[in-house]
């Protein structure tokens, strides 16, 4: 019933031949150092690729591969240093026997001494190159703690001051003599690595970074810059998997003072191909590549992994995703082939719904394996709760899979479905039905094929088409609508109570406790001033998966709860900077904009908004609601407005 959300064990996604070549890169020069970056967005299935990386090495004795989630360090005192602790730890566990190992360890962990100490200093500075301070900086560090030692402050700790104090003057007796030399230093600390590397008798160590942009930009960056430590050490490979915007982002943020760009590159994008000598892109799923996943998620959850009939299908996907630009998305005919000719009814349920969903679902996820996966999750706990009370034989999948495309990509088109629904006393709203109607029959005037065709030829008229309800006219309007009602299945003559109840969750303001506690207080500050929403950047920047959209249904109902629009409400700025980090939220602000009352509302709507709408459609529609406040009469000042405006626009 549940699809998990993890790593998955069975590639679905033919993801296999990028682990494969990431394995064969690094197997093809061992003697080389080398950093991998597996790059893509939130979900595409990086963790998955880095999976299939270290189970490749899981059997090689000669390999040591080590996997460093730098999420599970966050808000560690000092994440550079826990990332070389780590990786010398690991060794040292690699091989527990060997005195060598043990004292080639020791000597690299001596070296890591100075970032602790220099941490401790409480603001030292650390070179952009390494991160590893001078001998001078823990000398002066040394000294100042000693001085506090005779007249302790009420704000430090004398113990505390007392033990870092002992701890640099033994380091500093110990120093070399060139110390303060800080290439002699990391030359140092290199060849002493490579040291432990012979000691634990191995020929290559891999180590594997994963959630990397989960970090915070601090952490983020402190894991690069002491992977930067290992770069020209020789038998070493970083696999890391990352969204290469999120760590531009923190370039930006950890050196804010840094310009913009240097030619036609940036800076924060120089830092990283820098770091990263070979980037692999994990691309984002195609129609026919959506279609294949989704039929194989639901065939899996309905026959289980191990099933024959299960790895058949499997094995036709692999194939067909061998060329996904021929491919036909795994239909009927491919699957009864594979299938020797007869198709369960599993995997024919799984086909059919495949093919109503794929098409809207592959363009609201932007082909996104863990939306994907999630959406067919809220569908099937949502049959299963319907089954649990009692109406699960009311629920077709098909019908409930379009009623959540609707709730899922388009909210407002949504609630307006449930509104009709709620009013209609058998559960089957006249709109819907003719608004389908519409968008597959359209009813055309006279054309060149109603003329007559010979001479003297008449032709009975076309009878007039009915007035479309006002709800279905505004959707004419709206060409995602229109792509929703072109799908099947048709909902005319069926009733939506049921469905509509089963997607009640639907909210205008944060809900569940695990969204709220970390979500409630960046709505807070989005209906603050203008100011104060600005300066959420960061926050709005590191939302991923569902949580933009949360943040905006929430911030959306506490919009609309205003009684007067005449001057701009608070939140409006809070959209306008989460619309800027979120480009996929501008549907949801056009449906907010329409939602407003023209009535009530102020110069601001015409004025504010425009520049919001970046992609073509939304920026036409947006267009389209202007000339519409343009030409109405009810609303003076607003009329002026969007005339003024619309008229910039056209100049």
């Amino acid at each position: 019933m549940f699809l998990n959300d993890q790593e998955t064990a069975t590639d679905l996604l033919y993801y296999e031949a990028i682990a494969k070549t990431v394995v064969k890169l690094i197997r093809e020069s061992p003697e080389a150092p080398v950093t991998i970056g597996v790059h893509g967005d939130w979900g595409a299935g990086k963790s998955s690729v880095l999976k299939m990386t270290e189970a490749a090495f899981a059997d090689d004795k000669r390999v040591l591969c080590l996997w460093f989630n730098g999420w599970t360090f966050e808000g560690f005192e000092d994440a550079k240093t826990v990332v070389i602790e780590t990786i010398v730890d690991e060794l040292r566990r690699a091989r527990p026997a060997s005195s060598k190992v043990a004292e080639a360890a020791r000597k690299v962990l001596k070296r890591v001494d100075w970032l602790k100490l220099a941490h401790k200093a409480g603001g030292f500075a650390f070179t952009a190159a390494t991160g590893i301070p001078t001998f001078d900086q823990v000398k002066s560090f040394f000294d100042m703690a000693t001085a506090v030692l005779a007249k302790p402050q009420d704000h430090l700790s004398l113990e505390d001051m007392k033990s870092v104090a002992e701890q640099a003057g033994d380091f500093i007796k110990r120093a070399p003599e060139d110390a303060d030399h800080l290439p002699e230093h990391i030359h140092a600390f290199r060849e002493e690595f490579k040291e432990l590397l012979d000691a634990a008798d191995i020929d290559q160590l891999v180590v594997i970074v994963d959630d990397l942009d989960r970090c915070l930009p601090q952490t983020a960056i402190a894991t690069l810059e002491a992977i930067r430590l290992f770069l020209f050490v020789e038998r070493t490979a970083f696999v890391i998997g990352a969204d290469e915007l999120m760590i531009e982002y923190a370039v930006r943020e950890h050196f804010p003072d840094l310009p913009p760009s240097s030619g036609p590159v940036s800076y924060a994008r120089n830092y990283l191909e820098k770091l990263i000598q070979v980037p692999f892109r994990i691309p984002a799923l195609g129609l026919a590549e959506t279609r294949v996943y989704v039929t194989l998620l639901l065939a899996e959850n309905a026959l289980g992994t191990s099933d024959r009939r299960f790895i058949q299908l499997l094995g036709a996907a692999r194939e067909d995703m061998k060329r996904p630009w021929k491919s036909r998305g795994l239909d009927r005919k491919t699957v009864e082939t594979a299938m020797g000719g007869t198709v369960p009814p599993e995997i024919d349920q799984a086909l059919v719904l495949s093919a109503h969903v794929t098409k809207i679902l592959s363009e609201g996820t932007r082909g996104n394996p863990r939306q994907i996966k999630r959406f067919l999750n809220s569908m099937m706990l949502r049959h299963a709760i319907a089954e649990e009370r009692g109406f699960g034989a009311e629920i077709q999948r098909p019908v409930l899979a379009k009623i959540m495309l609707a709730e899922r990509f388009y909210s407002e088109f949504y609630e307006q479905i449930a509104r009709l629904t709620a009013g209609a006393n058998d559960g089957k709203p006249e709109a819907v039905a003719r608004f389908e109607d519409y968008v597959r029959n359209p009813a055309f005037e006279d054309d060149d094929d109603d003329k007559p065709v010979g001479k003297g030829a008449r032709k009975a008229p076309r009878p007039k088409a009915t007035p479309l309800p006002a709800e279905a006219e505004e959707w004419t309007k709206n060409e995602w609508a229109k792509g929703w009602a072109a799908i099947d299945p048709l909902l005319a003559g069926v009733d939506l109570r049921p469905y509509v109840f089963v997607t009640r969750d639907k909210r205008s303001s944060l809900g569940g406790l695990a969204a709220a506690s970390h979500l409630e207080g960046l709505v807070e500050k989005l209906m603050g001033p203008r100011m104060m929403a600005r300066g959420a950047g960061q926050e709005i920047a590191k939302l991923t998966g569902p949580e933009p959209e949360e943040v905006f249904d929430a911030i959306r109902g506490r919009i609309l709860q205003e009684d007067s629009f005449t001057t701009e409400p608070k939140g409006i700025q809070g959209l306008i900077a989460l619309v800027a980090a979120h480009p996929p939220l501008q549907r949801r602000l056009l449906g907010l904009v329409r939602e407003l009352p023209t009535a009530k509302v102020g110069a601001w709507a015409a004025s504010s908004l425009g520049n919001c709408f970046t992609e073509t459609n939304t920026a036409a529609e947006f267009q389209g609601v202007l000339n519409g406040w343009a030409e109405q009469t009810e609303n003076k000042v607003l009329q002026t407005a969007a005339h003024a405006i619309a008229s910039m626009k056209k100049a």
